[in-house]
């Protein structure tokens, strides 16, 4: 029982992140555990293998129509016949075979080459016609990048103009090759990417700042420009395995801190913003176009969460801290597309980005964390086998108890406690809700009280109006006549009233 309560953290060595040729380069799951280089070099060989046996194939199955061929050919030829007579259909019979050999030859090449399978497909690609808004957008944002790779490529003057040329070039043939499958496509693309940087690196004399820079340019402008042709192609389950982690993500919301040993404290306010901030890096990610500026993302999401767990722990945070802290902001942000994300920068971005460096270190872990995510089971957890499958069907959820979970707790309305910080808010918010509402019909109730006293005491006061006209009702009198000076008692010595005269004029 005391094995059943510990909660054992994510451990990952160092070790297996890099790859397992012992080049010291990081490796990639989706590469077999390789680097890009050992993998491209695997790669070869095995395509270079599987031509061969392709063509040996071809020219035995041509070989034994041939001789079928000829034995039926030979079978209905006359030996009583004149040999002159048997040259002439003796030179059309070498003549028919020319020209069968030739036409099988002619096959076979057309059946491995890339243009003879563009046909089909085009009739499909005229019909995903994209919405005029994300044409326009996507127009807008193709415009701007090239405009800015031709300013930057006028400061290279003369190697400059042929970067430029070689990458239109480029551009354009990649446009007649929709048909390839996802791994073509990403061979071509860094068969470029490699050409292009020895011809750089033997110009600017092994200066490998300068070349990283304008591979960096290069590789903005190329994918901005193919970024809707290579992204999830149709060749691909990618579309299917981004459902998949986004359903077992989904089933996967009851997970919480404390089954990860995340050394993170949501409650710090500090903490929170940071856990936030990785979030919406993660998420932000499938939003740029670039494999280099999706990179960008996640190295932001993981300098958020070294930052959270440096704050928690007052101390700088280690390998075996981040990558639980990791799985726990994917769960967390469940983002959109992941797995086409994770494709896309493995196919496409430079590799000398994903074999070293702290975006390699990074795009590693991410790696390892959805793989750990496809992987989660009850061990994993430390949970009972039996609980771990109520958990993921939705019967239950975990419930902790007020003194193990440390977060002050609330009860929801199912009756079960909150299981992290963020529900314990929730909960927070719905009691400070009903209380609001609670106030708010008070509130009415006086409302509607004010109301009916007003309406009582207007009636009252009309009631009272009334009683007082009944009881003293208005009499208005007339007032009489009478002269001005009636009332004047000296009239008799007033002068008389002064004639009008009219004087002649």
């Amino acid at each position: 029982m005391s094995q059943r309560k510990e909660r054992r953290g994510i451990h990952v060595d160092q070790s297996e992140l890099h790859c397992n040729k012992g080049c010291g380069y990081y490796g990639n799951a989706a590469w077999q555990g390789l680097c890009s280089k050992c993998w491209r070099e695997e790669y070869q060989r095995a395509r270079q293998k599987q031509i061969q046996e392709d063509w040996a194939l071809a020219e035995k199955l041509q070989r034994e129509e041939e001789v079928a061929y000829a034995s039926i050919q030979g079978a209905q030829s006359q030996p009583q016949a004149q040999p002159q007579a048997s040259l002439a259909p003796f030179s059309k019979f070498e003549e028919k075979k020319t020209n069968e050999k030739t036409r099988k030859v002619t096959t076979v090449k057309k059946f491995f080459s890339p243009s003879s399978r563009t046909a089909p497909k085009k009739e499909n690609q005229e019909g995903k016609t994209p919405s005029p808004s994300i044409s326009r957008q996507s127009s807008i944002e193709t415009d701007r990048v090239s405009r800015d790779f031709v300013d930057f490529l006028k400061t290279l003057h003369k190697p400059g103009r042929e970067v430029h040329k070689q990458s239109r070039a480029f551009i354009e043939i990649m446009a007649n090759k929709k048909d390839l499958s996802a791994d073509e496509l990403s061979e071509c693309v860094q068969d470029f990417y490699q050409n292009l940087s020895d011809r750089l690196m033997t110009h600017f004399k092994g200066s490998s700042e300068r070349v990283e820079r304008v591979m960096d340019e290069v590789e903005k402008y190329i994918m901005t420009r193919l970024y809707k042709s290579v992204f999830c192609p149709e060749t691909t389950d990618d579309e299917e395995k981004d459902l998949a982690t986004q359903n077992r993500i989904r089933a996967l919301h009851w997970v919480d801190i404390q089954m990860l040993c995340v050394p993170v404290d949501e409650e710090i306010p500090e903490v929170s913003d940071n856990v936030v901030k990785a979030i919406t890096d993660v998420i932000e990610m499938d939003s740029k176009r670039v494999p280099r500026d999706k990179l960008a993302c996640i190295t932001r999401c993981s300098k958020h969460i070294f930052s959270a767990i440096k704050i928690t722990k007052s101390e700088p945070a280690s390998a075996d801290d981040f990558l639980p802290t990791l799985i726990y902001i994917v769960l967390k942000a469940n983002p959109p597309r992941l797995q086409s994300n994770i494709q896309y920068i493995t196919r496409f971005c430079n590799p000398s980005r994903l074999m070293t460096g702290e975006d390699g270190y990074y795009f590693t872990n991410l790696c390892c964390a959805v793989a750990f995510i496809e992987k989660l089971d009850a061990q994993s957890l430390n949970l009972d086998p039996e609980d771990f499958e109520r958990y993921m069907s939705g019967q239950a959820s975990p419930r902790r108890p007020e003194a193990d979970s440390g977060w002050p707790q609330v009860d929801p309305p199912s009756g079960s406690a909150a299981s992290s910080p963020a529900l314990s808010q929730v909960y927070q918010n719905l009691d400070l809700l009903s209380g609001l509402g609670s106030r708010q019909d008070r509130v009415l109730e006086g409302v509607q009280s004010l109301q009916r006293d007003l309406i009582t005491w207007q009636e009252s006061v009309e009631r009272e109006v009334q009683e007082i006209l009944e009881k003293y009702p208005l009499e208005i009198r007339l007032p009489t006549p009478s002269a001005i000076d009636s009332d004047n008692v000296e009239n008799d010595r007033l002068p008389p009233p002064l004639t009008p005269q009219v004087f002649a004029g």
